[in-house]
């Protein structure tokens, strides 16, 4: 990223980020990142020790980090999170903490369900919604919301986590206009199969995958400049390939797509 851009970043909506699931994946590749142009950071994920590692990395850089722990299907951990950055200076929200599972819903538990609609949506919406009115005191600030591409239709095999995916989507379409008067820059991100430990709790193979560093590039060079993203090539391909076809269309390919990966995982374990 050139200097003139990560001054930009910085200039609009520093001096503090916070980046939610930051202890892996994406999160981490975005913590790290924002470490590296000059950015204060909150981290928060559910590995304590994952956070520590980072947070080291981001003190060589001569930066401030605080370390914050929890699991928001939990939802005291949100409220806490929110508590404990009430007073710091933050202009950079990064909701990137979430999770995937698959197979017939018809076949998952329920508990675990309303676990992954807990963190994928509620406890985004309350960080969203909370952030919004701090952020309204500030002539710049910037919102940065994980999709997915299965946002765009329901996918059978992993109907739940589509849904999920697709609330975050189209809030953020929303928000992005809304909040533009406001100085309030929403960025959406829709990637494709990435290579993190998402996909493994989600119980699927992804070949092709995309790598978080590149997400996480992709997302701060675009921060400010579109509402929605679909990061690297692959992102694109599958959004573009589906486009002109009827959303029942759409539905079927990508059945085929998830029993497939779902499939090979099984086979795998077998």
């Amino acid at each position: 990223m050139a200097t003139s851009a990560q001054k930009r970043l910085l200039q609009d909506y520093g001096p503090w980020a916070l980046v939610t699931g930051a202890s892996s994946g994406i999160g981490y590749q975005l913590a790290l990142q924002l470490s590296d142009i000059g950015f204060n950071l909150v981290i928060h994920g559910r590995n304590r020790s994952a956070l520590e590692v980072l947070a080291n990395k981001i003190h060589k850089n001569g930066n401030e980090v605080l370390v914050i722990s929890g699991d928001f299907s939990n939802e005291q951990d949100n409220v806490k999170l929110l508590e404990s950055t009430a007073n710091l200076p933050i202009g950079l929200l990064v909701a990137s903490a979430g999770y995937a599972t698959s197979g017939l819903f018809a076949d998952s538990k329920l508990d675990e369900e309303i676990d992954m609609l807990q963190v994928n949506v509620q406890a985004v919406l309350t960080q969203v919604y909370n952030f919004i009115q701090r952020f309204k005191i500030r002539n710049q600030s910037g919102i940065i919301l994980i999709s997915s591409i299965v946002g765009f239709q329901g996918v059978p095999y992993a109907a739940h986590y589509a849904a999920t995916k697709a609330y975050i989507q189209t809030l953020g379409e929303g928000l992005s206009r809304e909040l533009k008067k406001e100085g309030i820059d929403i960025l959406v991100a829709a990637p494709g199969p990435v290579h993190t430990g998402f996909a493994g709790r989600a119980q699927m193979k992804m070949k092709q995958a995309l790598q978080p560093a590149d997400v996480a590039r992709a997302c701060l060079k675009n921060l400010g400049k579109k509402s929605t993203l679909k990061p690297g090539w692959l992102s694109k391909l599958l959004y573009y390939s589906l486009a002109m076809l009827p959303r029942s269309g759409k539905i079927r390919i990508m059945e085929k797509v998830m029993k497939d990966m779902v499939q090979r995982t099984s086979d795998s374990m077998a």
